[in-house]
């Protein structure tokens, strides 16, 4: 099922998009800060995402950037009061593929979606995330904090294993062997050690890559 997040602090208009958007298939979750919806994002890349302009928090603009920095092709639509050209302008320029203004019929915000959907597929398959770092897949790129950070290829897989198991804890001798025996390069305990210890630096000692000591390594959410 396809994921909607909308970024929006008026409960009434976020509860009529929700029931209706529902109804036509889509899993929608609200978000009445924009804090709560970065963490909802760095925990989850959902498939595309409505942002209200005026949030209680700060400007859907600056979050709007923010997205873009991470996750260049996140399809991303305003939904706002704000009808003036120049803010209309700001928004596209800030990252945003749509914008509708308010007040608007339900009806034709779902056509957009629809079509914004159809020209970016399933985005939401193309990215890991956990905290501030991401991996583009289709790109073979990591993100730290929406900076692009030069990876090993045995850095890159090692990232993407523990990325794809986030919530669980990954065993030393299962990384060693997806990571490198399976390609014939047998190598010992140690290489990992090494691997890991400069993955750490490179992302600056991220707090959401777990060490289980004598077992393995685990990534988290909100750590």
């Amino acid at each position: 099922m396809m994921e909607i997040y909308y970024i929006e602090d008026d409960e009434n208009i976020a509860t009529a998009v929700k029931e209706y958007l529902c109804r036509k298939g889509y899993e929608v979750s609200i978000f009445g800060t924009l804090e709560n919806g970065k963490k909802a994002i760095e925990s989850r890349i959902p498939n595309i995402v409505l942002i209200d302009w005026n949030m209680p928090d700060g400007g859907g603009d600056s979050f709007c950037r923010w997205i873009r920095s991470n996750w260049k092709e996140l399809p991303i639509i305003f939904l706002t009061v704000r009808n003036d050209t120049r803010d209309i302008i700001s928004g596209f320029e800030d990252g945003a593929d749509d914008y509708v203004t308010k007040p608007f019929e339900l009806e034709v915000l779902y056509s957009r979606i629809q079509a914004l959907l159809r020209r970016a597929g399933n985005v939401q398959s193309r990215y890991l995330s956990c905290g501030s770092i991401s991996i583009d897949k289709s790109r073979t790129s990591v993100l730290c904090s929406g900076k692009e950070i030069i990876v090993s290829q045995s850095e890159y897989r090692l990232l993407q294993l523990l990325m794809e198991n986030k919530g669980k804890t990954v065993t030393r001798e299962r990384l060693l062997t997806q990571i490198w025996d399976n390609n014939g390069n047998y190598v010992n305990d140690n290489t990992l050690t090494v691997t890991m210890k400069r993955l750490r630096e490179k992302l600056h000692h991220p707090s959401c890559l777990k060490t289980i000591r004598s077992f393995g390594y685990r990534m988290e959410d909100g750590i």
